[in-house]
């Protein structure tokens, strides 16, 4: 009738990702962990973690993740799941699907968005990515 048993913890995902700042990658990228980019990638990006993408990147494409810091610049749909966190010298042109929004004054912010709260972003994030 009682068992001792207890449900196992999730495990949380500690590793950090770099793509340097001379290189380009184009494809697609899936991580469990946080990833910083300094360099420019054409593709999807999908992070359970953290993004955070340098001032000197170019993103263009999908990003899907946890919470995203950009001062960068960023063109196409970014979906996350929680805050999203533009620096003074963001750019970002596309579409936007979070929870929670921060800009510094300078950032330029060119972009249709969603804010409907953690749940919704949530939602939005497993569309993207193709989940059910």
């Amino acid at each position: 009738m009682f068992s001792d048993k207890k449900p196992k913890p999730e495990i949380q995902i500690l590793e950090r990702n770099v793509i340097g700042k001379n290189t380009s990658l184009v494809g697609n990228l899936i991580s469990e962990g946080d990833f910083r980019i300094d360099g420019n990638v054409e593709g999807t990006i999908n992070i359970k973690g953290k993004v955070v993408v340098g001032k000197d990147s170019i993103i263009k494409g999908t990003i899907i993740c946890g919470d995203a810091d950009i001062e960068g610049v960023f063109t196409g749909k970014l979906f996350v799941n929680n805050t999203l966190s533009l620096k003074s010298n963001a750019v970002i042109n596309g579409e936007v699907n979070i929870a929670k929004l921060a800009v510094e004054p300078g950032a330029t912010f060119n972009a249709s968005c969603n804010m409907k709260g953690v749940n919704y972003a949530a939602k939005s994030t497993h569309e993207a990515s193709g989940q059910e």
